[in-house]
Parts: C-alpha cells; sequence; structure tokens
C-alpha cells in the first residue's frame, strides 16, 4: 500500500525550513519498539530491560513517542517500561508496524519553521535497509509518511535513499557526513557526490556538507557518522579514536581525525575537536561489533551515553558530560544492544519542539 497522499507534490522543496541541532528543546523522542529476532539473534529478550532503561531517562524530560505493531506488542512493551520504573503519563504509542526498530534510519526528519504558518513538516526519505542488506523494509520505509498523516503534517519526499545516522548538525548551516556510506553504490548510484550534497542542503534546510571518509569496523550501515563524530555545539566536535595501532579501527579513525583538522565552517572557523576513546573491541560470537561512545543521545535534560563493561566507559563520561554542562550524562550498558550493531543513538530519532 502506499502511503503517500496524492496531493503532496514529490518535487517540492521546503522553503525556509531547517532540521534543528540534537540538542534544540525536543517536543518527544519516537521509537519503535525491537521485535525483530534475526537483528539479535539469540539475545533479543536480553535487551529489554537496557532499553526500558533508556525510556525511562528519556520520560524524564520529553514525550517518548514507540510505534508498535499491535495491542500485544504495545502491552509487552509496557510490561518492560513499567519494570524500569518509567513515567507512564510521558508514553504514548503508535500502531504503525514496523520491519525493525531502527527509527534514527527509518523515522520522519522533522524540520521547523517557527514563523511559519505550519511550523513543522515532515522529510521522507527513501528507506532500503543499509543497502539492501535486510529486507523486507516497506514497512520502516513507509513510517515517516504514516505519523505526518496522524499528525495532519506536511510530508515531502526527496526520492533518494537517506538515512538519519548517516548525517550530523551543528545548528548553524552544516551537515557533517561519511564518503563510506552516502557514497556507496548501494544507496544512490545514479547520483555523485554534489548531487547528494544537494539534496541534503535542500531538504534539511543546511548550506554546506562535510565529508569524512570512513565508518568504523563492524558497522553494517557502511560508516554512519553517528559512530564516528558528533556535534556538541556549533563548532565542537567529539571524534571517535583508538590508541593501539594494532587495533583494525586505529588507521582510518586517525584518517577521519585528519580530515576534521582541515576542514573550515561556514564563517572560515577550524572545527574544535575533543578526542573521543574507543571502547575495548566487543566480540560475540567471533564478530566484532560497532561498539563506539559517540552513539550518545541527546535528551532535553540527559546525555545518554552507551557503555561495553571497561575501564574506558568512566573516561568517555566524564569527557562527554565536560561537552554538555546543562545536561546530566547518564552511561547505559549497551554491550547486549550493540550485539544488533546499533545503540541509543541509532535506535531513536527526535521531534523538535516549537
Amino acid at each position: 500500500m502506499d502511503y503517500r497522499p496524492s496531493t503532496i507534490n514529490n518535487s517540492a522543496l521546503p522553503k525556509d525550513y531547517s532540521f534543528p541541532p540534537e540538542w534544540a528543546k525536543h517536543e518527544a523522542t519516537w521509537l519503535s519498539w525491537p521485535h525483530k529476532e534475526e537483528s539479535w539473534p539469540g539475545k533479543i529478550d536480553a535487551i529489554y530491560p537496557k532499553y526500558a532503561e533508556f525510556i525511562k531517562y528519556l520520560a524524564l524530560s520529553e514525550k517518548v513517542r514507540i510505534n508498535v505493531r499491535n495491542q500485544e506488542m504495545k502491552d509487552f512493551a509496557l510490561k518492560h517500561i513499567k519494570a524500569a520504573g518509567a513515567d507512564l503519563s510521558k508514553i504514548e504509542f503508535y500502531f504503525n508496524p514496523t520491519n525493525d526498530a531502527w527509527c534514527r534510519d527509518h523515522g520522519p526528519a522533522f524540520l521547523i519553521n517557527e514563523n511559519a504558518e505550519q511550523a513543522k513538516i515532515i522529510i521522507d526519505w527513501g528507506f532500503n535497509a543499509w543497502g539492501g542488506k535486510y529486507p523486507p523494509f516497506d514497512l520502516d520505509d513507509v513510517i515517516p509518511t504514516k505519523i505526518g498523516q496522524y499528525f495532519n503534517l506536511p510530508v515531502y519526499y526527496p526520492e533518494i535513499i537517506m538515512e538519519g545516522g548517516s548525517v550530523e548538525f551543528n545548528g548553524a548551516g552544516t551537515i557533517l557526513t561519511s564518503k563510506s556510506c552516502l557514497l556507496n553504490k548501494n544507496r544512490n548510484p545514479h547520483l555523485n557526490q554534489a548531487q547528494i550534497e544537494d539534496y541534503l542542503k535542500n531538504y534539511y534546510g543546511q548550506q554546506q556538507v562535510l565529508w569524512v571518509s570512513d565508518g568504523i569496523v563492524g558497522d553494517d550501515t557502511d560508516g554512519h557518522i553517528d559512530d564516528t563524530v558528533r556535534f556538541v555545539n556549533h563548532n565542537t566536535v567529539l571524534t571517535v579514536v583508538e590508541e593501539n595501532p594494532e587495533d583494525d579501527n586505529y588507521q582510518l579513525l586517525q584518517t577521519n581525525l585528519k580530515e576534521l583538522k582541515a576542514m573550515r565552517l561556514l564563517n572560515g572557523e577550524p572545527l574544535n575537536i575533543i578526542e573521543l576513546p574507543m571502547p575495548d573491541a566487543v566480540i560475540y560470537e567471533g564478530t566484532r561489533l560497532p561498539a563506539s561512545y559517540a552513539n550518545f543521545y541527546i535528551s532535553n535534560a540527559h546525555v545518554i551515553v552507551p557503555t561495553y563493561r571497561c575501564d574506558k566507559d568512566k573516561i568517555a563520561l566524564d569527557i562527554i558530560a565536560k561537552c554538555f554542562p546543562d545536561r546530566e550524562t547518564v552511561g547505559i550498558d549497551s554491550t547486549d544492544i550493540i550485539w544488533g550493531l546499533g545503540s541509543f543513538h541509532c535506535l531513536s530519532q527526535q521531534e523538535p519542539a516549537v
């Protein structure tokens, strides 16, 4: 079924709207309840307590809007959310079936213009499960439009493949992304780098796109930026580095670091770069998992950071906390969740307040 309203002009560009940075005030955080056992083979039951703890912290300062398949899934989710002690008055459920849980990538991209009659709109990028790796993905692909219909928000369609985890925003006109992902031929082989930049700038309401080369080992998204480099304010980034020269991540992260040092923002300023350690390698059933402290999520009152039961957890939490003095930094054990090849940022998508 095609959920796209026939009244929407797919070629239309949103004018004078922009995608706010994650630290801007949220109305809500969107999630899609995890249910696909193939994403956490043999371990999906183990992820729910920590996932519900994530929800508990979100609900301390904003609404949590959760996509579920049906009443049975809602009841199952509520059982875990209640056990975590979350404020149930902040939890809302929407019967939007999904293929998987990665709401950062299939959820709506909300743009705002506080001066417009319609202050909030949705961009519905095409979604193909990271280059067609995990079919089916038809339910995930229509989530933004279904949410737009429910809230009576205009929906725009760039008609290209794009995932929310592949882009970072500084709130001052700049997008940061990676060549390994958005220039991969499994996304938009008909587009070159300049054309992709035009789509990103036009449909996110930004003026500049900066590129690093690669992502970390084990990342099945082909190198999402939210595992490697994150803006923490308009001119500062946290970037992960590997201290062990023998580690497979060492050289590629050094390359990214060199590229970041050469970048200039719209005003000509260089980036203020803060280095964040990589955790010890997390290996499960012989597979190197994409464990990274950069996959944190910024809510209205907290910065929620994945941790991995290693000595570097505290170091990373301290570094991140200094970047967000107006928020409480909280670590939640992501050792089981990362078996799904993503963590808290991958699982969530913010809805800005207007």
